[in-house]
């Protein structure tokens, strides 16, 4: 997904007629068009701005099935998700999707051991083989082993219990390039303006190239609306009424130094509405998150103050040493496609997903959650198939692995043969394993005649530089804030939230996509004032100042234009 390759996928969304058109770079639509692709369609999937941009790279980053859904009863839902869990753990994503622990504290005596044993030992076996612990109970002395930085009086005991971890941005670009890779035409910064009808049915749509102001019309059997809490709005722009609404709930995490909790294994604490997560990720913790409706602008979520204290005030319940904003290196909100009926009968849509034939052409897919998406996207087809009659053979993506899976154990096993051969500690090499996989070769082989590039970045030590030009030459990356925010995760890793470091990243990408000096001076420019408003918006007490100081920042992609008014 490098420069030339942009060129010919622009060339074929002109002349080509497709059986699929996707719209949407999340994982829902990055699933789609792997699915469709490999049931041997012929595919396109387009996305206004970058994968993962919206709701996909902003999430909790757990794989997992939902353990506070067995208190509501819902079996099969949870039963699903970890079905998903295991799937990735073992055959599809293993170098992205790892187990994480986290540690239950009881904070009753008597009866919760035993309720909390009886809804993990359910979680622990419903999602068929286990690749993972089973759940370990623990005596009060046990748990505060496990997590020191508890308060001796905030628990009784412990259980401990696992579920996944990852890199939602990259593993959704993963897919993506998964699509590509098996025949899919898989097109960033391309904004559906419009779509293209004969008679009753959608027939294709209008798309523009973000970046250069070009247009083109894109033929298509049938169109699947996969963007999230951009449903509605594309629903508008496509003359057709859904069966169902999406409503935006906004989410909140934070992200702290591994230091100012003390604790070998993650967290999930009950709140009154919900649960919050301390989850560990690399030197870091991630926590929340909130639970939020949220009616502005639906790229640009921010969090406020308010926002930031919840998290911080629930997770001081039960830490020893309390958290302050001083500690926070990172914030994003995310915001949740929640499904919303228009009639008594939608109102109880599944809490999981919906699909709906919209139109004849036109499908629509939204709700879910990030676990199940290839299950959404199977749907999603199928719903498709429809209109493609005969075409459509079963979904098989339970069967193909994610590029960079085949082959990923036996290269773990050759870290130390492969840091001598290039330069590298074995712990930098695993760093790239559990990001590239069995691509790593085509990673390291940016750096060919050119050994400065294996040298961290300055501001960034945990990126190596060849990162930076892999991510523009093979990932699709296209502006600045696509490799500081989603390729790598410097921009909520780092309290410079990326503005140190942006120079160098945005003169290393520069090589690679031909930018002139005035296009790196603006990406620059244009990523510290989103950081700048990002820091001005989460010192607001409320939704609506908040808004208004993110919403202030210039887009990186200036060529967006307003669909369906």
């Amino acid at each position: 997904m490098g420069p030339a390759d942009r060129e010919d996928s622009w060339r074929r969304l002109r002349e080509e007629t497709f059986d699929v058109v996707v719209i949407g770079g999340g994982v829902v639509g990055a699933g789609t068009a792997l699915d469709a692709a490999t049931r041997g369609l012929r595919v396109a999937l387009v996305e206004a701005r970058d994968f993962a941009s919206g709701t996909s790279s902003r999430s909790s980053k757990l794989f997992h099935g939902g353990l506070r859904y067995l208190e509501q009863l819902e079996f099969g839902l949870v039963r699903e998700a970890l079905r998903e869990r295991e799937l990735m753990l073992t055959r599809l994503a293993p170098h992205l999707v790892k187990p994480v622990s986290f540690l239950y504290p009881l904070t009753h005596r008597v009866w919760e051991r035993p309720y909390t044993a009886a809804g993990l030992l359910l979680y622990d076996t419903m999602g068929g083989s286990r690749s993972v612990p089973g759940q370990k109970h623990l005596t009060r002395a046990g748990a505060l082993r496990m997590v020191p930085a508890l308060k001796r009086d905030a628990l009784v005991g412990g259980v401990r219990y696992y579920d996944a971890l990852a890199d939602d941005a990259r593993h959704t670009m993963t897919v993506a390039r998964t699509a590509a890779h098996y025949g899919a035409v898989v097109r960033t910064s391309t904004q559906v303006v419009d779509f293209l009808r004969e008679a009753d049915r959608v027939s294709g749509v209008r798309v523009r190239d973000v970046e250069t102001g070009d247009e083109a019309d894109v033929g298509a059997a049938v169109v699947v609306n996969a963007a999230g809490v951009w449903t509605d709005e594309l629903q508008h722009a496509s003359g057709s009424r859904g069966r169902f609404r999406v409503r935006a709930s906004k989410g909140v995490h934070i992200v702290v130094p591994r230091d100012r909790i003390i604790s070998e294994s993650g967290l999930i604490l009950r709140t009154e509405k919900s649960v919050l997560f301390v989850i560990p990720w690399r030197n870091h913790w991630i926590l929340g998150t909130t639970d939020t409706d949220w009616h502005l602008d639906l790229a640009h979520p921010a969090a406020t103050r308010h926002d930031i204290d919840y998290i911080l005030d629930h997770v001081n319940e039960v830490l020893a040493r309390p958290l302050t904003h001083d500690d926070i290196e990172g914030v994003y909100a995310g915001l949740r496609p929640l499904l919303a009926g228009e009639s008594e009968e939608t109102s109880k849509l599944s809490r999981e997903h919906a699909v709906s034939r919209v139109a004849p052409g036109f499908v629509a897919i939204a709700g879910g959650k990030y676990t199940t998406y290839r299950v959404m996207a199977a749907d999603a087809v199928d719903a498709a198939a429809a209109d493609l009659p005969g075409r459509a053979r079963p979904s098989i993506t339970d069967k193909v692995p994610l590029v960079g899976a085949d082959g990923y154990h036996a290269l773990v096993n050759q870290a130390d043969h492969l840091g001598a051969r290039h330069g590298l500690h074995p712990y930098r090499v695993r760093h790239l394993l559990d990001r590239y996989g069995s691509l790593i070769g085509q990673v390291l082989a940016e750096a060919d005649g050119r050994p400065e590039l294996l040298r961290p970045l300055d501001a960034a030590p945990d990126y190596l530089r060849v990162e930076i030009t892999y991510a523009a030459s093979h990932e699709g990356a296209l502006h600045l804030e696509d490799v500081l925010a989603r390729r790598t995760r410097i921009s909520i890793e780092y309290p410079h939230r990326g503005v140190d470091c942006a120079r160098q990243v945005a003169e290393l990408m520069a090589e690679v996509l031909g930018w002139s000096a005035e296009t790196t001076a603006r990406e620059i420019e244009v990523y510290r004032e989103r950081v700048e408003a990002e820091r001005a918006s989460q010192s607001q007490p409320d939704d609506a100042a908040a808004d208004e100081r993110r919403s202030a920042a210039p887009e990186a992609r200036s060529g967006l234009v307003d669909v369906g008014d």
